[in-house]
């Protein structure tokens, strides 16, 4: 897992590159969000979270069982496990599209106290928006040679992986490359 958290740090330390100022953030902070780029990320991968446990719910998995998060009281650590790779695609798109075309904007759409930061009810409504477009919006998938949404990937995810379980077929999950 620490290659994992090595990986994040990099790509996090990165926004500088294309985000604005007022969206950089110093370090990853979750609980609670320190500023609006950390709230933006625990928003979006909450979101996330939440639509694979739905589509981890429509098959015979079981939620706590997991591969690669550690399982724990209380916690859907295989929706962790099935959300890790569409996160580039889904979450951070949808946070990039939003802070730089504008529409999340610090002063408009954020409650800061002094240690966090949360979007206001109008940025969650923005966020939500667009998160759902995101999921909605479709792809052309190199394997079945047709066009899927990203919400339906997230389900082909938990069937490939029963097909591992049951059939001992290779798991092969999400890549980039099928859903740019």
């Amino acid at each position: 897992m620490a290659y994992e958290g090595e990986v994040w740090m990099r790509f996090y330390g990165d926004f500088v590159y294309f985000l604005p100022e007022d969206f950089v953030m110093n370090k990853r902070v979750k609980r609670p969000p320190d500023n609006p780029i950390n709230a933006l990320i625990s928003f979006g991968n909450t979101l996330l979270y939440t639509k694979t446990i739905a589509a981890i719910y429509q098959t015979h998995l079981d939620q706590r069982i997991s591969f690669l998060h550690e399982p724990s009281e209380g916690r859907f650590s295989l929706s962790l496990d099935l959300s890790e790779v569409f996160k580039p695609v889904i979450v951070f798109k949808t946070i990039f599209d939003l802070v730089n075309n504008r529409r999340l904007q610090v002063e408009k759409h954020f409650d800061k106290q002094v240690n966090y930061c949360v979007l206001n009810e109008e940025g969650r409504k923005i966020f939500i928006e667009s998160f759902e477009e995101r999921l909605e919006s479709v792809f052309m998938h190199p394997k079945l040679k047709r066009k899927v949404s990203y919400r339906t990937a997230l389900k082909l995810d938990c069937y490939k992986l029963i097909k591992n379980i049951l059939e001992e077929k290779e798991f092969v999950p999400f890549s980039l490359k099928e859903g740019m």
